[in-house]
């Protein structure tokens, strides 16, 4: 079941219910933390010793110190990024929906086949089912920060939960996935473990806006993010939103930067942008063709500058999804850069740089198959439940 706050909706039986399962939440809450607290101390009977790590929200989390289960309701690519960062998945006992959609349709089960093993069935969309999670016996949750509700329901399950900001640092991807893989860091012990990835990120950053920036008057097109689209809606990336951060840092112009965050946008203010660029991420099931051919009921994209001049990308997945931040992020600015400045990163082979990478930091020699899949995904990587 799902918890509720809306005292006043509940028929009298379902009203017991649902106390009896507050009741006995908070008595293992209480539990818990008395066991914690023995263990601590050294109390004789005590289960399991403690330590204590501070997560994104600033909170003293209780963990114990030795981790065996774990669950991770979010960010969606922390399942990932924690499979790289451990070399296995083993450990994972439920991930969300949308993370086991991207797995299954990446190369991550190739590092961490474990992963597929894990649960899913504790979360609809993002609505947690306290009974469900119970079940799986976790030692320790991550969640989302910013998906406030899971904090106040894990509270109540007396689970240590540490949670990870997508936002901590204003929606820089290589900042945010380094921020994950400190705490991740301090949650395993094992502190520097993916560092060479955060450092050949910066680095080719570093590389990428000394190449921008040596253009005087540099020309930069202007992009659309489609970040989520379809049964009619249309969402865009705002500025406060990783969108900006990708176009901006790779030599191009945020049509959308008006806006802030997720923005939902129509057809009518499309037309107005007129892009030269435009994005698909792997967050909605169109592609490219989808737009070429004009083949969504009720949009009509044939007039639109990006569709007509066929400058219409669909953002690759390899070990995951290459929008949000994760451990393929320093790719992802390589192959945005060659797309919006295609003259001024021409010796940029992207097929040679993902093998390079992948042999680099997974151990992986691809094949050209493996390098398809990831330049293509498919629709169904797109699903979240």
């Amino acid at each position: 079941m799902k918890f509720t706050y809306d005292r006043l909706s509940y028929p009298s039986g379902l009203f017991c219910t649902v106390l009896l399962l507050f009741l006995s939440l908070a008595g293992a809450a209480s539990a818990a933390s008395d066991a914690a607290k023995g263990a601590a101390s050294g109390e004789p009977g005590a289960e399991k010793a403690t330590r204590v790590v501070v997560d994104h929200t600033g909170k003293e989390v209780r963990i114990p110190a030795k981790i065996e289960r774990i669950v991770i309701t979010g960010p969606w690519p922390l399942p990932s990024v924690y499979c790289l960062f451990e070399g296995a998945g083993d450990k994972l006992v439920g991930i969300h929906p949308g993370s086991m959609s991207a797995a299954k349709h990446s190369l991550l089960p190739r590092v961490a086949p474990g992963i597929l093993r894990a649960s899913t069935e504790f979360l609809k969309g993002d609505v947690l089912n306290a009974e469900e999670l119970l079940k799986l016996k976790p030692d320790v949750v991550f969640y989302r920060v910013e998906t406030a509700a899971h904090a106040g329901q894990l509270a109540l399950t007396g689970i240590p939960a540490v949670g990870f900001s997508t936002a901590l640092s204003g929606f820089d991807t290589i900042k945010t996935f380094e921020s994950w893989v400190k705490l991740l860091g301090e949650v395993l012990q094992q502190e520097d473990r993916a560092s060479g990835i955060v450092e050949y990120g910066r680095k080719t950053y570093d590389e990428i806006q000394a190449a921008l920036n040596g253009v005087k008057g540099l020309k930069r097109p202007r992009a659309l993010i489609l970040f989520n689209y379809g049964e009619g809606n249309i969402k865009t990336s705002g500025s406060n939103f990783y969108g900006q951060y990708w176009l901006e840092s790779t030599g191009a112009v945020n049509v959308a930067s008006e806006l802030s965050g997720v923005a939902d946008i129509n057809m009518e203010q499309i037309y107005a942008w007129d892009p030269d660029i435009i994005y698909i991420t792997n967050f909605s099931r169109h592609m490219p063709e989808d737009l070429y051919e004009n083949a969504i009921p009720g949009h009509d994209w044939s007039t639109v500058r990006a569709v007509r001049e066929r400058k219409v990308y669909k953002f690759p997945l390899g070990m995951y999804r290459w929008y949000p931040p994760a451990s393929d992020t320093p790719l992802v600015l390589k192959w945005l850069a060659k797309k919006n400045q295609p003259e001024l990163f021409a010796d940029v082979d992207m097929d040679a740089e993902v093998r390079a990478y992948y042999k680099r930091f997974y151990n992986l020699d691809l094949t050209d198959e493996d390098l398809r899949r990831i330049f293509s995904p498919a629709r169904e990587a797109a699903d979240a439940k």
